[in-house]
């Protein structure tokens, strides 16, 4: 598990989202991050999901960065099914060995990492996670 003094500025960690577009986590400093874990058959996921957009949505030219990781699919073509289904706006990532060492296990799903503005992990939440949720931790933290 990330430790709570992992931070994210300036440690290179770059993700590919899959529509090619690579994303270094520093390059979201300044901004609130969010980066949850998933996967297709997880209802708990499905669930989260529609939160997840609509905060996204509605905070993402402002204060936040929203990216989705998914683990254990089957194939790609069922993920982008997936994600054009659940009309995921937020970009998503192929997730792996390398990611979950660079950010964090993914021993549960959904799990949930929460970076404040500084780049500092404040919150690792195993579990469904609420709009409502995230927008008290952002508040408090």
């Amino acid at each position: 598990m990330a430790s709570s003094n992992i931070a994210i500025a300036g440690n290179g960690i770059v993700l590919s989202d899959l529509s090619g577009k690579q994303h270094s986590l520093s390059q979201y400093a300044g901004k609130w991050l969010i980066i949850n874990y998933w996967a297709t058959w997880c209802p708990p996921c499905l669930e989260e999901v529609p939160e997840l957009v609509a905060l996204y949505d509605d905070r993402k030219d402002k204060d936040l960065m929203v990216i989705g990781v998914v683990f254990d699919y089957e194939t790609v073509e069922e993920v982008k099914r997936y994600v054009d289904d659940m009309l995921m706006s937020y970009p998503i990532v192929l997730g792996n060995k390398t990611v979950a060492e660079q950010i964090g296990r993914a021993d549960v799903l959904p799990t949930t990492y929460l970076f404040n503005p500084q780049g500092k992990l404040i919150k690792v939440k195993r579990g469904i996670v609420s709009r409502g949720y995230l927008e008290t931790m952002m508040q408090t933290n």
